[in-house]
């Protein structure tokens, strides 16, 4: 009783010799050199390096931003005051207003790539918007990257999912612990 066979590309891992064989058909087969193949290869493996450097980078961005707004909201979370409502307001307005900040400069970053390696397919493309409907992954689709480069737009999206959701674990941990400071509880904000 046979075995059905496979394609030779693939590496059969049985003991029964099979992997001899395979090695001996892909030895058979005559193998053309193909150096679109390889250059699409290539190609790939340079927007993967290209968007994981600049994501490490806006990840220390985001990361320096987070000790920022923390401090901030420390700082004046530590305040006694008459009005701790008020209070609460204000250390979430700072806060979200730093790290809206700190999204709009990444972004900029990511633009800024755009721009260095001529990601758009129109040279006349606003790059900024580009880098923002790929951030946000809103994904327009309006502005189009060239062949090339067509990696980077999920590689944005990817690196602003991160950032965001980040944003939102550094709003609401500011959140707890400012309520807990100023003492106001889950009781307390209803009316």
């Amino acid at each position: 009783m046979s075995r059905p066979t496979r394609p030779c590309s693939t590496i059969d891992l049985d003991w029964r010799g099979g992997i001899a064989r395979q090695i001996s058909n892909l030895r058979d087969r005559k193998q053309t050199f193909q150096p679109k193949a390889i250059l699409r290869s290539v190609l790939m493996i340079l927007q993967l390096a290209v968007g994981a450097l600049v994501s490490a980078i806006n990840i220390g961005i985001h990361a320096l931003v987070t000790v920022v707004a923390v401090a901030i909201a420390r700082s004046a979370g530590l305040r006694r005051t008459e009005r701790p409502r008020l209070l609460l307001m204000g250390v979430m307005i700072a806060t979200a207003a730093v790290l809206n900040l700190a999204h709009t400069v990444e972004v900029l970053v990511w633009a800024w790539t755009y721009d260095i390696v001529e990601a758009a397919a129109s040279p006349d493309s606003d790059l900024l918007y580009f880098a923002f409907v790929n951030y946000t992954t809103l994904g327009y689709g309006d502005i189009t990257p060239v062949q090339a480069w067509r990696l980077l737009g999920p590689l944005t999206a990817m690196n602003g999912v991160l950032l965001f959701g980040w944003s939102a674990a550094i709003l609401f941990e500011v959140l707890r612990k400012t309520l807990d400071h100023v003492g106001l509880t889950r009781d307390d904000l209803i009316p």
